[in-house]
């Protein structure tokens, strides 16, 4: 599953995450560090596999299983669909 954001869907990169504004409506929403990295990367084409690696590459801890890093991909990606602001990449 690749992801691109939604034709009037504008991202802007913050010190903390990103900021995502609906265009249209002008309602906007806030990522953290962690879920722009994840929306980062598969805005760039990476999968839902690659970007949980990405996380615990970026985020190594003792005792964190590898599902756990794909929970939270999933979550993220979950949450964007549900507010509109993503759609298939393909």
């Amino acid at each position: 599953m690749t992801l691109a954001l939604r034709h009037d869907i504008t991202a802007t990169d913050t010190d903390d995450g990103m900021v995502l504004l609906d265009e249209i409506t002008g309602r906007y929403w806030v990522l953290n560090r962690t879920g722009a990295l994840v929306l980062r990367t598969l805005l760039d084409g990476a999968t839902v596999h690659d970007a949980a690696r990405g996380l615990g590459e970026k985020y190594p801890g003792p005792g964190l299983p590898p599902e756990r890093f794909a929970d939270d991909v999933a979550s993220v990606v979950r949450a964007l669909s549900a507010a509109g602001l993503v759609v298939d990449g393909a």
